[in-house]
């Protein structure tokens, strides 16, 4: 019996409780202008990872952080730092943010001419390989590099800006948590775009388990991190 049949057997909320949600609020979305401070706030409001967006205003349209930052940053949490690169080519970058602190390194399939090669680099530098997939990147391209990856990202907007309204790809997510009940192992599935408490619930339910969310965290004041955090997390 396929692996992907038994998994649709099983209830979701018995899935989930093996595999709970995690909330990463992305800090896209917080005050630059005291990063150290909002780093602090969301670490102790609750968050499970701190998400970090790595933009170069070549590979989407905008420029954010580097390495630099990122290691000046590392010393504000002990957290897990889940660093999404959104720029190419990203493999001459992976040794720089591994030094810098990363956890997590995730790169999109099209950052470069050979994704199966830019997970093996992240793995060899000792952190964790994500891909993440664009809303229209199928989900066809994981089907060679499953043994390799510890993350899926699946985007729910177009990368490049905080903000934008939920694109409904439940079924993407659902595709990507079969790929991965059938590998046996234990893969991050984590979806980033548009997500507040009516949108984690939908996500949550097709299969996620880590939620990326920057206004949905950082849009109403440090307060109500942990109120934000929560209401996530309480989606399904």
């Amino acid at each position: 019996m396929p692996a992907f049949y038994i998994f649709f057997q099983q209830p979701l909320t018995e899935t989930m409780t093996q595999n709970p949600v995690r909330i990463a609020p992305s800090i896209l979305s917080a005050d630059f202008s005291n990063l150290g401070a909002e780093i602090r706030a969301i670490d102790a409001a609750g968050a499970d990872y701190i998400h970090i967006d790595v933009m170069d205003g070549h590979f989407v349209p905008n420029i954010t952080i580097g390495p630099m930052i990122t290691k000046a940053i590392r010393q504000h949490s002990a957290k897990v730092f889940d660093v999404h690169l959104m720029i190419a080519p990203a493999d001459g970058y992976l040794e720089g943010f591994a030094k810098a602190g990363a956890d997590i390194i995730t790169v999109h399939p099209e950052a470069g001419p050979h994704i199966h090669k830019s997970l093996q680099t992240i793995r060899a530098l000792g952190k964790k390989a994500g891909i993440a997939l664009n809303p229209g990147t199928p989900v066809e391209v994981l089907d060679h590099v499953m043994d390799l990856v510890d993350l899926i990202l699946v985007m729910t907007v177009n990368p490049g800006f905080g903000g934008q309204a939920f694109i409904p790809l439940e079924d993407k997510i659902s595709a990507v948590r079969q790929r991965i009940a059938a590998t046996g192992r234990a893969i991050d599935l984590e979806v980033d775009g548009g997500i507040n408490p009516q949108t984690a619930k939908a996500v949550i339910a097709a299969g996620a388990n880590v939620l990326v969310a920057g206004t949905g965290v950082f849009g109403d004041g440090p307060e109500h991190y942990a109120r934000n955090i929560a209401a996530l997390r309480g989606g399904r």
